[in-house]
């Protein structure tokens, strides 16, 4: 059957399928953060040897984090506190301060030495082991840099000490490390907020479920041994264990945290609810459905995840630059110590200095975590707000999204047949009254269209002496009244007739029309529908602002599709496509040499969804492993595809922000760092170059953190 289908056609309310899709398994990984620079990624390798032996969860990722942050803070405080010292026993510091006889002991200079050794090797490990790695894997960048340049500051001035002339940079040495690990720290503390994404998600669950055992009592059991079929109580405050439905109890829960929906939903016996979700007022006792690696939250953790870590292609320019950058820095460093040197006739020291200085001042560490932390912070901007990315690379394509096909049942449409219009063909009973008097009636039906009727009113009076008229309506007494609510063919048999123009006009735009009689004589009509989404007028607006053509794709027949188009202003409709035809009908429009987004519910509609050259699924609800959609919108909600293209373009500015700044700042540190103002009397230390990059890192990671999702 056709999810399309009018609900006449289908036999029942036209409810949308929910589209039970086949789920991917939320398994854990235990890769480096990728929205961390080469640093942590290095020292997440090297932990990775010692407790990374089993899968770890999101809980785990972040005391991980957390343990690499204290770890950078301990090597800082410890490099810091000896170069205290280091910087006394240093000649130019003491020259400088004019200290020089006072400072000065037999064998200082070999204190000094031994200072700087310790510093050089225990503040400098992670720099050293990330230049191991990235030699190893034949891929040099930034560790390289600064292992090279601390390296050759240590060593030349390990050679002073020991007899070969020139001066010592032990100093400097220390200042550049304390510098870099001051960077990097304050770099991952501001990295983790992305990745504490899936610690929040996964804290959620509650620790604990109060089970319902087979004698009736009642036992708290932990999370994990909760099983489907299980029975669960839900004591008003607490989180839902697992994803389940309500079989006893009603109450209203709070979703805003998985789904993004501001008001609390409404739980009645046979809703669904979501574990992690916040029970209102009420108890309840919920029947576990799935649990474990099904459940929703498992499967959005997983889907975070697998976006934070797909491919981004923005990332690959990053990559390339980054890699490139590293060649100009070893090079322009080389150059740098033979033009000073061998060119100008500078001392070796000055050479050295100039050279060390380029190497430091040219690390590629901002432009490496310029797409990535944008990449982690939008994506779990959007995880909170319902809009799960599944596929990076079409999350950055949606930029340029030109037109959107939606499906119509269940995406503009609430999949839920509902009254539409009311007519009074005469001055006796005005529509209101019409309204009330054929929903008293319906009341006692089961109809799709009795429970249509009946969801129009507040509160209708009561009915007596009800029967149904087989195949043809209703009839009962309402407030003493003989009232009936029949469809056309009772009229027929009847022999009356309708000449009012607007009953032909409803019909024409294939709605259901259904008549009511009150005693005995014709008194009006009532039509109904696949009720609109109020939310999808404004989404098709706020896309046609934007210059977005907006087009609807439905197996519902041909009236009814254009009625909807012209309700909410679509471009373009295809009507009366089967399944297997949608995939075509998206190519069609791609062959206009436009870029295709395609919107549905991601059952019926997945050919199309895969043709597209963006596919989101919307109002997946709690089965958001949809595997053919880039993009799930939890929400029934036009409006959230407006918020992705939003998304989409203010993370791809972002990008665009952070590349430039990183090119930008080695365009003109490079030269400086060179020494090419020395005219002028301005020269950078390589501990002032490590200061420089550690700053634009911060830029860089601080810029990512302020991006936000467009307002719906």
């Amino acid at each position: 059957m056709n999810k399309n289908d009018s609900p006449e056609q289908q036999g029942h309310s036209g409810a949308a399928d929910p589209g039970m899709a086949e789920r991917r398994a939320g398994q854990a990984d235990h890769a480096a953060p990728h929205d961390a620079g080469p640093l942590a990624h290095a020292a997440h390798r090297d932990a990775s040897k010692m407790d990374h032996a089993v899968h770890q969860g999101p809980a785990q990722h972040g005391d991980h984090h957390a343990h690499m942050v204290a770890d950078f803070r301990r090597r800082f405080w410890v490099a810091l506190v000896l170069t205290i010292p280091i910087l006394a026993l240093s000649p130019l510091i003491q020259e400088f301060l004019g200290l020089r006889e006072t400072l000065r002991f037999p064998g200082d200079l070999y204190v000094l030495f031994g200072l700087a050794t310790i510093v050089f090797i225990y503040g400098g490990y992670p720099f050293l082991k990330g230049f191991y790695d990235e030699l190893r894997t034949r891929q040099p960048g930034m560790m390289t840099l600064i292992a090279v340049a601390i390296t050759v500051a240590y060593v030349y001035s390990g050679l002073v000490v020991v007899g070969l002339s020139g001066k010592v940079f032990f100093w400097e040495l220390a200042s550049l490390i304390d510098i870099m690990l001051l960077g990097h720290w304050i770099e991952m503390r501001s990295v983790m907020g992305a990745s504490r994404a899936l610690e929040e998600l996964a804290e959620l669950m509650p620790a604990e479920a109060h089970q319902v055992l087979p004698d009736g009592s009642v036992q708290d059991v932990p999370l994990e041994e909760l099983a489907v079929g299980d029975r669960v109580i839900v004591k008003p405050g607490e989180k839902i264990p697992a994803d389940g439905a309500v079989v006893e109890g009603e109450t209203y829960v709070n979703e805003s945290m998985l789904t993004g929906e501001s008001q609390p939903v409404t739980k009645g016996k046979g809703a669904e609810v979501i574990g992690g979700s916040i029970n209102g007022e009420g108890s309840i006792t919920v029947e576990v459905r799935k649990s474990g690696a099904d459940s929703y939250l498992s499967q959005a953790i997983q889907l975070v995840r697998e976006a934070q870590e797909s491919k981004s292609k923005t990332q690959d320019l990053a990559n390339r630059a980054a890699r490139w950058l590293t060649v100009v820095a070893l090079a322009g460093g080389a150059s740098t110590f033979v033009l000073w040197l061998v060119v100008l006739n500078q001392a070796l020291d000055f050479a050295l200095e100039r050279s060390v200085t380029v190497m430091v001042i040219t690390c590629p560490h901002a432009l490496g975590l310029a797409i990535p932390l944008v990449v982690a912070v939008s994506t779990a901007i959007a995880a909170r707000q319902g809009l799960l990315i599944r596929n990076r690379a079409a999350f950055e394509q949606a930029r340029n999204i030109q037109a959107i096909i939606f499906d119509k049942t269940g995406t503009l449409t609430r999949g839920q047949f509902g009254v539409t219009d009311t007519l009074a063909l005469t001055d006796d009973v005005n529509e209101e009254e019409l309204l009330r008097y054929a929903a008293a009636v319906e009341s006692r039906s089961e109809h799709p269209i009795a429970q249509g009727i009946v969801a129009a009113v507040e509160e209708s009076p009561s009915v007596e002496d009800f029967q149904a008229i087989p195949g043809q309506g209703a009839q009962g007494r309402v407030n003493g009244r003989d009232v009936k609510v029949v469809s056309p063919g009772y009229l027929r048999e009847q022999g009356l007739s309708v000449d009012d123009g607007r009953v032909a006009e409803l019909s024409a735009q294939g709605k259901t029309v259904v008549f009511v009689l009150v005693d005995g004589a014709l008194q009006g009509a009532i039509a109904l529908a696949d009720i609109i989404r109020p939310e999808s007028r404004e989404a098709i607006a706020r896309l046609k602002e934007q210059g977005v053509q907006c087009l609807m794709l439905t197996g519902d027949n041909r009236q009814v599709a254009q009625w909807v188009a012209e309700e909410i202003g679509l471009d373009e409709v295809f009507a009366e496509v089967l399944p297997h035809e949608k995939a075509e009908k998206v190519k069609e429009v791609q062959a206009r040499g436009l870029v295709v987004a395609m919107t549905g519910d991601g059952v019926n509609d997945a050919p199309a969804l895969a043709q597209a050259d963006v596919g989101i699924a919307i109002g997946a609800g709690t089965d958001v492993a949809v595997e053919t959609a880039d993009i799930v919108l939890v929400r029934s909600n036009p409006l959230d595809a407006v918020a992705i293209l939003g998304l989409s373009r203010a993370t791809y500015h972002k990008m665009v922000q952070n590349l430039l700044w990183a090119t930008g700042y080695n365009v003109v540190a490079i030269p400086l760092a060179a020494g090419a103002l020395y005219g002028f009397g301005i020269l950078l230390s390589p501990a002032a170059g490590a200061l420089l990059m550690s700053l634009s890192t911060v830029i860089v990671a601080v810029n990512a953190r302020f991006l936000s999702v467009p307002e719906r």
